[in-house]
């Protein structure tokens, strides 16, 4: 099999679910990290034209948008099936994968996740603790909506492990970091199931660099 080249920034969690889903299918790849300001060259928005991470290439085919590489990945790859083939079940992971980027990233990740991780670990700026209170609503209705999914079982969707649990559990184990995060996830149905998938191989071996690794 042709090895996939991943281009992205380390930490991302679009990156780490990408890293993940290619762990838990067995296949080949190379990882080639972006430096800082990289996604904004030349080269890098030959390849995608909106300046986002990641971007896979296998062989001469290049993709970049996570659900569409998640996708392809379990399509093209061996190893256990990671889109249920019940039509229901089907369309609960794909809600979940549309509330992660249209809820949960833009409205918590970006505003929490970058105030209290990314904005003070890697560019030394203080918490605007004003962005963070204003998210706190949004937060706990977004885990609510997704600590609904879960039930009694062990994954988002049912008993088996699917791209929603690759795509979400980056973003979530994020915003376990933070004190808003734990105060909402402790002792909760989704502080277990992080712990469950957090314990993955895939999750190990896709962890982001030490300086963003607090928790899980």
């Amino acid at each position: 099999m042709t090895d996939f080249i991943v281009h992205g920034i380390p930490g991302s969690p679009f990156l780490r679910a990408v890293i993940a889903t290619l762990e838990e299918k067995g296949a080949p790849y190379q990882l080639k990290p972006l430096p800082p300001g990289g996604h904004r060259t030349e080269a890098y928005l030959a390849m995608h034209p909106f300046g986002r991470v990641p971007v896979i290439q296998h062989g001469d085919f290049t993709l970049y948008e996570t659900q569409a590489v998640l996708r392809y990945i379990d399509a093209t790859c061996d190893g256990a099936a990671l889109q249920p083939k019940d039509p229901q079940t089907a369309a609960r992971m794909n809600q979940l994968l549309g509330i992660n980027d249209w809820y949960f990233f833009p409205k918590i990740g970006v505003p929490i996740v970058f105030q209290r991780i990314v904005g003070p670990i890697l560019m030394g700026l203080t918490p605007d603790e004003a962005i963070i209170a204003a998210a706190l609503p949004d937060a706990a209705n977004c885990t609510g909506v997704i600590k609904g999914f879960l039930s009694d079982r062990a994954f988002l969707v049912g008993d088996a492990l699917t791209l929603a649990d690759l795509h979400l559990y980056p973003h979530l184990a994020m915003l376990a970091q933070t004190p808003e995060g734990r105060s909402l996830m402790n002792g909760t149905r989704l502080e277990a199931w992080l712990q469950r998938m957090a314990a993955r191989p895939s999750m190990i071996a896709s962890q982001p660099p030490e300086a963003l690794r607090w928790l899980v």
